[in-house]
């Protein structure tokens, strides 16, 4: 299974046709979030996903948790994809589900240790797909993504294991370490942001130098 891309924290189209043209088969689109890169408008979000072929999937990175303020979110933006980055805290995955039909959900999962595994498997019978990331929601100012950091490949695995959906893997990935991340998790797809990035700018070097290895890895 040849491991698919997911480019996050694209800031502008331009960004977006770089990314798709180096192999990208999933954009990240990041909406307002209490910390981290990325972040764009809601309009910005929207013109984006609007100019993207139907063969790429848009992740509208949203961190409400109120199941009826993430059905409204989508319908501003018209992404393909709602990536919630914290817990669903009221309403349900099937109340979203009813309201969004073909819209894909993926769950943010961040892992902090053997805990995750279980909460994965929960989350899995709701959503499309799950999401681990390095992030910390219980921080006073929360973590919800682009930390740039690594967390434990092994419990990643364990999850990989136990779910019937895909698994996507982020968090501190780049052309140095994404061949022993895929070996190791073997996740369905990769998720990065800044490890292809050079001052925050979408990098074409680094991000080529990621696909490549990405693809010698399968």
């Amino acid at each position: 299974m040849i491991t698919k891309v997911k480019i996050c924290c694209i800031s502008s189209i331009e960004e977006a046709q770089t990314a798709i043209k180096f192999g990208a088969s999933a954009l990240g689109l990041v909406a307002k979030m209490p910390s981290g890169p990325g972040v764009i408008s809601d309009e910005e979000i929207k013109r984006i996903a609007d100019s993207l072929p139907p063969t790429i999937a848009s992740f509208l990175l949203t961190s409400e948790t109120d199941a009826k303020k993430i059905i409204q979110h989508q319908k501003s933006v018209g992404t393909n994809t709602i990536q919630i980055v914290d817990e669903l805290k009221s309403g349900s995955y099937d109340e979203i589900k009813s309201a969004l039909p073909g819209i894909k959900i993926v769950q943010v999962i961040h892992v902090t240790g053997n805990e995750s595994i279980k909460h994965a498997i929960s989350i899995s019978k709701h959503v499309d797909a799950i999401l681990l990331d390095s992030g910390n929601p219980n921080l006073q100012v929360k973590e919800l993504g682009g930390t740039g950091r690594k967390h434990d490949w092994e419990i990643s695995r364990k999850i990989r294991d136990s779910i019937p959906i895909p698994l996507f893997l982020a968090g501190g990935l780049n052309a140095e370490n994404v061949q022993h991340a895929i070996q190791t998790v073997k996740p369905f797809g990769v998720d990065v942001c800044s490890g292809v990035r050079t001052n925050g700018k979408l990098d074409p070097v680094k991000l080529e130098q990621f696909m490549r290895v990405v693809h010698e890895s399968n």
